[in-house]
């Protein structure tokens, strides 16, 4: 029996969650540490200071944060 992701294709796996799921991760930019807001696609939409504020921007665009290390 077949289920309905075993019928997508590898592009179309890889574009679940693009809309709804954003990865925060540390970095240091020009010698700063910040938090780097990435959509699942792992495409940079944002940066910011504090990692709470960047978790906070990311539920204020109706998206689930995911915090990678």
């Amino acid at each position: 029996m077949n289920t309905p992701f075993e019928r997508f294709s590898p592009d179309q796996f890889a574009a679940l969650g693009v809309d709804r799921l954003a990865y925060v991760r540390p970095a240091i930019v020009d010698g700063c540490n910040v938090y780097t807001i990435h959509n699942a696609d792992g495409n940079k939409i944002g940066m910011m200071a504090e990692r709470d504020i960047a978790f906070a921007a990311v539920k204020q665009h109706d998206m689930e944060p995911v915090s990678v290390h």
